[in-house]
């Protein structure tokens, strides 16, 4: 009778220590199961908890170097997996000028969007290669995904005679910026970057005005055959634009407003190409050696960056008679192109 009770008191102890280490197991592969689907899917707690970040908008390339998209790097992987396929396409908007106006900044600055993909050189494609076909320029944009958009900025299409028509042709929907700054500064700062490369080139003074001969006298006039000096006619450049594309396809940004307040300004550059506004005065901080903005952090650069040394150049000190007879010069020029735009930029 004992033996019996001791058998089964046994038996009854294996299962016992069977049914614990499966119970064990079970709760164990549960777990970890669990986990697993915890990290691909965390759990938000309270969707009205208010996150602060403190870093901007970077925006990975698509593509650095000579890489291409058969290539076996992660991002791609990860792009094939998603069925994502990055394609280069002719830019649906471009910066098409001034010369020294900030074009470069506003390049910079709207790069850092998410949703935009910015050719880094200036093409010349509709001054300089157009012969080269659109084939050969759809080759030289960024690769985009779907969403994003192509941006190309060549400031010399501005004063192209045939850029609005060959514009036009690729894509009659194009929308055009335009930086435009206080033509008397902009043609001190074309000159100051020439000489710059050409340290002999005469004075800003000399080169500013022609001698010709009115009434019987000879007479200094300012020389509008002088391409700093010429370019300032936005007006004129602006008719050759206005005769294929309507003004409601033109954004006009204040080269000057882009220093002091860059922020306002990539507001209106993003409400103006349908973006969501996500460059704000957060991305940007005062660099007081350069007299410039500067962004926290740009597209391809986690540190702070500042545009190139040939920005925010010294300009050299020009006579105040020379700048009077240029403001007054450029005076009806000025008033023309107000109210063409509808903007009062208020130069002097």
């Amino acid at each position: 009778m004992e033996n019996k009770t001791f058998k089964k008191i046994v038996i009854a102890l294996l299962v016992l220590g069977l049914l614990s280490l499966y119970l064990s197991y079970t709760f164990n592969a549960c777990l970890i199961a669990s986990f697993a689907k915890w990290r691909q899917h965390p759990i938000v707690l309270n969707e009205n908890i208010n996150l602060h970040y403190t870093t901007s908008v970077r925006v990975v390339p698509l593509l650095v170097g000579n890489e291409s998209f058969s290539d076996a790097s992660p991002k791609y992987r990860f792009f094939r997996e998603q069925g994502l396929r990055p394609a280069r396409q002719l830019p649906s908007a471009l910066i098409i000028g001034v010369k020294k106006g900030g074009t470069r900044a506003l390049l910079e600055f709207i790069r850092v969007h998410p949703d935009v993909r910015a050719a880094g050189n200036e093409i010349h494609f509709f001054d300089k290669n157009y012969g080269n076909g659109f084939e050969w320029y759809r080759q030289h944009m960024p690769p985009t995904l779907e969403g994003q958009m192509t941006l190309e900025k060549t400031p010399s299409y501005f004063i192209t005679k045939e850029a609005p028509h060959r514009v036009h042709l690729m894509n009659p929907s194009t929308k055009l910026l335009v930086v435009v700054r206080d033509p008397v500064t902009r043609a001190i700062s074309d000159y100051t970057q020439a000489i710059s490369k050409k340290p002999e080139m005469a004075r800003f003074e000399q080169l500013t005005f022609v001698h010709r001969n009115t009434s019987s006298k000879l007479t200094r006039v300012v020389d509008t055959s002088w391409g700093p000096v010429k370019l300032g006619l936005y007006a004129k450049y602006l008719l050759r634009w206005l005769k294929y594309f309507p003004l409601s396809q033109f954004l006009f940004v204040s080269g000057e407003r882009l220093v002091v307040d860059p922020a306002v300004e990539l507001k209106r550059v993003q409400d103006f190409l349908g973006l969501k506004r996500v460059v704000s005065e957060k991305h940007f901080y005062f660099n007081s050696t350069k007299g410039f903005p500067c962004l926290f952090k740009s597209e391809g650069h986690g540190a702070p960056k500042c545009l190139g040394k040939t920005k925010g150049r010294n300009h050299p000190r020009i006579d105040t008679m020379v700048l009077q007879r240029l403001r007054d010069f450029y005076r009806p020029f000025n008033l023309r192109f107000y109210q063409m735009t509808g903007i009062n930029f208020g130069w002097s």
